[in-house]
């Protein structure tokens, strides 16, 4: 299998604020250290840890919306990690986000037809009204809400929304980070049916960033655990559950109730 997204002993570190002195430049926090994976295409992977793990972090370095400090993450072969905004123009079509709270990326002054529809005049798409419903469909919205406005709209109908804009783009990649963590049970399977459908439908390779492994369990085919920024298993998810070799991974399963895998979603 081809890998899509191929990286190597990444580094990243950002200023910690926390310790900034009242003159000079505040000191460096590493985050990532000397990270190295694949993800091929057509892959779910599911990323976890707990807080402070650095798996938001690494989402966004493969996105390039951090830049790394060190090490190289190619995408279909091209080297991202230092590309210029203009530079990575082209690419950022074929690669997308979904985030975390749907309140926080949706314009509140702005109609969801209208948010669905920027990213993709920005990126030069022809028919871009028709790709806009055509999104709301593949997401189990009808079309009308493309008038609405995201204060209008419930939590999990938001995430669908942000999801909609993502896949209009008809993007290759997609990270999701925690997008399922501020909603009910009920909008989380919702959610989850819909992109484990999206992601067989349209070939897509996914990322998914979560604390609950019970929801990368169901989605996820291999899972990746982080601990302090740096990978302490990486391995298909059935026997990482049957089998956990890293202390932390036990610790994690322990510390979190799982439901039945067997369990229907409804």
């Amino acid at each position: 299998m081809t890998d899509l997204i191929e990286v190597r002993d990444l580094r990243l570190s950002l200023a910690d604020m926390t310790r900034k002195p009242l003159l000079g430049p505040a000191p460096r926090l590493e985050i990532l250290r000397g990270l190295r994976f694949t993800i091929p295409k057509g892959a779910v992977l599911g990323i976890v840890g707990g807080s402070g793990s650095g798996k938001s972090t690494l989402g966004r370095a493969l996105v390039r919306l951090l830049e790394p400090s060190s090490g190289s993450i190619r995408f279909d072969g091209t080297d991202i990690t230092h590309l210029s905004d203009a530079d990575l123009r082209p690419l950022r079509r074929r690669f997308q986000m979904i985030f975390q709270d749907p309140m926080s990326s949706l314009n509140p002054r702005h109609r969801v037809g209208t948010i669905i529809a920027e990213p993709l005049r920005l990126h030069g798409f022809d028919g871009v009204d028709q790709r806009v419903l055509r999104a709301l469909d593949h997401v189990g919205l009808s079309r009308d809400f493309a008038r609405r406005f995201p204060h209008e709209l419930s939590g999990g109908q938001r995430q669908r929304v942000g999801i909609a804009r993502a896949i209009a783009m008809e993007p290759e990649f997609i990270l999701a980070d925690e997008i399922v963590s501020g909603l009910d049970v009920s909008s989380q399977a919702q959610v989850l049916n819909l992109l484990e459908g999206l992601v067989a439908e349209m070939g897509l390779t996914l990322a998914f960033i979560s604390h609950d492994l019970s929801v990368v369990r169901r989605l996820c085919a291999r899972v990746m655990v982080l601990q302090g920024g740096q990978i302490v298993e990486n391995r298909e998810t059935a026997a990482l559950f049957a089998d956990p070799q890293a202390q932390y991974t036990r610790d994690l399963l322990d510390a979190i109730p799982l439901p039945d895998p067997d369990q229907v979603w409804v």
